[in-house]
Parts: C-alpha cells; sequence; structure tokens
C-alpha cells in the first residue's frame, strides 16, 4: 500500500467514526502517519474532556482505523493546538 492509499484509507475509518463522535459534540482530525505503522489524532470538542475518550480512542477509533488499514499498529491522540 502506497502512503497516498495508506492515508486514504485512514480517512476512510476516520469519516466512518466521525458521526459517532459528532453526535455528543465532538469531532477528530488526521495529524499525521507516521512510518507507515503509527497515526496520530487529535480529539476535538467534547471528546477533549470526555473521560471516557482514551477508551473510545482504543476500542472505536484505533479499531476501525486498523479494519481499513492493518499495518497500523497504534493510534496515538495528541493534545490541541
Amino acid at each position: 500500500m502506497t502512503p497516498e492509499e495508506l492515508k486514504l484509507n485512514v480517512e476512510k475509518a476516520l469519516e466512518e467514526i466521525r458521526p459517532f463522535l459528532q453526535s455528543d459534540g465532538g469531532d477528530i482530525t488526521l495529524i499525521s502517519i507516521d512510518d507507515e505503522h503509527s497515526v496520530k489524532v487529535r480529539l476535538e470538542g467534547a471528546c477533549v474532556g470526555c473521560s471516557v475518550n482514551q477508551m473510545t480512542l482504543k476500542s472505536g477509533v484505533e479499531m476501525t482505523i486498523k479494519k481499513y488499514a492493518p499495518q497500523i499498529d497504534e493510534v496515538i491522540s495528541i493534545a490541541g493546538l
């Protein structure tokens, strides 16, 4: 998979999970894909202060990204600007 295809697949995964985040007043932005094995995202809106955002990140976001891009080993949430 080329880096461009990988980015498209990760974006597709985020598009799948985004409606669930938005329904709770949050959102997610892709920041980077490092070494084609690590994805950095930023949770936004209500997701920033949510007490279950790490669970959402691991069970929802990471699982969905790995469905579209199995070579991804981890998804890391970075703090806002």
